[in-house]
Order: structure tokens, then sequence, then C-alpha cells
């Protein structure tokens, strides 16, 4: 269980090579107690290698791999009864996704398909396993990433944002069907994160480092809050964007 310094036994990665979600499992492993780490990722993937050294590094005390794959909806029940085959688990990170062209998104069906199979359908599909497995044994708690892409669908990221919007909206009533379980749920919303995902972007106002999204993540679950917005100000923004009327919104840049 995730003791009120925020150390755990057992932490679960879904997206195991993400940089975002290493940052969480490292900061969450930084605190103490030798957690078992289990990365879920794809096994061929070429920085596995790398994604195990760095959570050893800071501090897990055993990391285990198990094989899976964000498309394949129907190997996700057997992945995850894999993730607990050994006990529970204490905390769950959902910390995969694809960005891709913008552009090209809107106006190629198969690109579009396959960022919404990522970014939302499996998504919901570790969701839902993660609830049962969670409720079945009585505490956990999950931390999901999100974006605030998602709180405010924006003409230049549409397809992007609509998915996070999806699949934001899915974690916080999860959160809530698993509020009398001892089950907990976060909602992670960063900006911009500088990874190897953006880079080649131009960076955007108000972006972050993947640490500040890891501190962020942690506090905001020990605390129990629903959501967290990485930089304070995104909360404000947010909901300043939820009411301006789409002419207005034509006009703007981002």
């Amino acid at each position: 269980m995730l003791n009120a310094v925020g150390q755990a036994q057992h932490v679960l990665l879904l997206g195991g090579t993400s940089e975002i979600g290493l940052a969480i499992v490292a900061e969450l492993a930084s605190r103490g107690g030798n957690p078992t780490v289990t990365l879920a990722a794809r096994q061929d993937s070429p920085r596995i290698d790398a994604a195990v050294t760095e959570v050893t590094a800071a501090g897990a005390g055993q990391v285990r791999l198990v094989d899976f794959d964000a498309r394949d909806t129907s190997s996700h029940p057997d992945v995850i009864d894999a993730a607990f085959q050994d006990g529970d688990v204490d905390v769950a990170v959902v910390a995969f996704g694809t960005l891709g062209d913008q552009e090209q998104l809107w106006q190629d069906h198969a690109a579009a398909v396959e960022s919404a199979q990522i970014n939302y359908t499996a998504a919901l599909s570790v969701g839902v396993l993660l609830g049962q497995h969670l409720k079945a044994q009585g505490h956990g708690t999950i931390i999901a990433l999100s974006s605030v892409a998602g709180q405010k669908v924006r003409r230049s990221n549409f397809v992007y944002g609509a998915s996070k919007a999806g699949m934001d909206n899915f974690y916080l009533q999860l959160g809530e069907a698993l509020r009398d379980s001892g089950v907990s749920v976060t909602v992670v919303r960063p900006g911009q994160v500088r990874t190897k995902m953006t880079e080649g972007l131009g960076e955007a106002p108000l972006t972050v480092n993947k640490e500040d999204v890891a501190q962020a993540a942690v506090s905001a679950a020990l605390e129990g809050q629903r959501s967290v917005f990485v930089h304070k100000a995104f909360g404000p923004i947010s909901f300043v964007l939820q009411h301006i009327p789409a002419p207005i919104m034509r006009r703007l840049s981002f």
C-alpha cells in the first residue's frame, strides 16, 4: 500500500519506456521501500534496457518485465493478470500515448484511428482491468497521464486533444466509481514536456520537465487529488478557454 510518505511495495508502469512514466516511477522509488517495479512495454523496444537501468538506479528493488502492446486490446487481460500475479499492486501508472503529426492525423484515416486507439481506447481498456483488480484487492492508486490538450479541444491538435479529453474524463469517473472501494485515481495534466516526443517542436509557454510532472503526480496522488495541472497556471487558463466562443478561438494561434 502507498504509505504517507509515498513509499510503495509494487509499482506498475503501463508504457514501460515512457520518459514521463519512468520519471514518476523514479520519484516513487526514490522515496524508499525498494519497491518491485513492473514495466509493461513491448519487449522488442530498444529502450527497455535503459528503462530497467533507470528505475534500478532510482531505488527499485526488483524489476519485472511484461510484454505489452497498447494497440492489442485483446491481450490486455493477460497483461494485467501477469502484472498482478505475484501479489498486490500499490500504484499503477498509465503513461503511454502518441502525439503524431497533427495535420496528418485529421486527413489520414489510418493514422487518426491508430492515434485514437492508443490514446483513448487502449487507455480505457487497461483502466477497466486495473479498476477491477485494484477493487478486488481493496486498495491502490492509479496515476493516469492525461494532457491539458484534453481540457479545450483546439483546431491545432483536435484528433489528439479529443482522444485525451475522452481519456481524462474516463479516469476521472473511474475514480468516482472506485471511491468506496479503497482505490483512488489521480489524473495528471501537463502541457508540453521536454522529452524526445516533443523534440523539434517549438517550445510552448509553460513547458515543464519530466521531473516536474513526476513530483506533481506523486504529490497529488498522496493528497488524494482527483486531478492536477502540472503548471498551476493551466488551471485558470483552461477555465477561461472553456468559455471563449468559437469565432474568437479561430483567431488564436495556438
